[in-house]
């Protein structure tokens, strides 16, 4: 189930500002009226929680279909709100052994619209706070701020780099999506993505290595200057 995940949420995202009237939380059972281009408003029929994610199957102007997203408290017949999402057809999930034959990946879901559906939709991929920790670097490796400001000359390339683990999404795309960091920085460049078939924790110091790739575009407003690729990693250890 895991494994198309999440190539899945990297490629949702809104692009644009957005104003948007309030709601009252004591009417869950009306959406509001006039959203945004890009924002959805329905009506929960079913949900299920399975390996960190919710699949609910909504109702939305009498369109009945499924949508997934990081795991929500959510009850049937309340209105939630999510921004674009990509469709996914014939996605089997392992965990609830079902086939869907078209389910859409969401960043997010809220129980009220948000006043910005970009930052909401980037909230949890993007909006990663720096840090406070001092890495000493790998001997012939680079440092995240050497990586950001030689992108153009690393790209292709092969590299090694030893950072602390703030955040893990397993098993989208046939692979996971690791955000990493070791305390240094380029500008505001200061956390790395890092794909791989391997899995760790939040907390982990660990070595990788992997392809430098630059300007990568998964659609719908995900881009990433600087990421790695294909890595291979090492605990160093388990916590710092």
């Amino acid at each position: 189930m895991v494994i198309l995940m999440k190539r899945i949420f990297l490629v949702i995202a809104v692009l644009g500002l957005f104003g948007l009237t309030s709601c009252s939380k004591k009417n869950d059972n009306q959406p509001v009226q006039n959203l945004p281009a890009g924002t959805h408003a329905v009506k929960v029929l079913d949900n299920m929680d399975a390996a960190g994610y919710t699949y609910l199957q909504v109702d939305e102007n009498g369109n009945q279909y499924w949508i997934a997203a990081p795991q929500t408290q959510v009850n049937k017949g309340e209105i939630v709100y999510y921004s674009q999402g990509m469709e996914m057809k014939n996605f089997h999930s392992n965990t609830l052994n079902r086939t869907f034959d078209s389910i859409f990946f969401v960043q997010s879901i809220s129980k009220e619209p948000s006043n910005n559906p970009v930052a909401a939709a980037h909230s949890q991929a993007l909006n990663i706070p720096k840090e406070q920790i001092s890495i000493s670097p790998l001997k012939g490796g680079k440092t995240i701020a050497e990586i950001f400001s030689q992108e153009q000359s690393l790209a292709g390339k092969m590299i090694r780099l030893k950072g602390k683990v703030v955040k893990f999404n397993p098993n989208i795309l046939d692979r996971n999506w690791i955000h990493i960091q070791d305390g240094t920085a380029s500008g505001d460049n200061f956390d790395l993505l890092v794909t791989s078939k391997e899995t760790v924790q939040v907390g982990d110091v660990i070595t990788v290595e992997g392809t430098v790739a630059i300007n990568k575009d998964f659609g719908a407003g995900y881009s990433y200057p600087v990421m790695i690729e294909n890595a291979k990693i090492t605990q160093e250890a388990k916590k710092l």
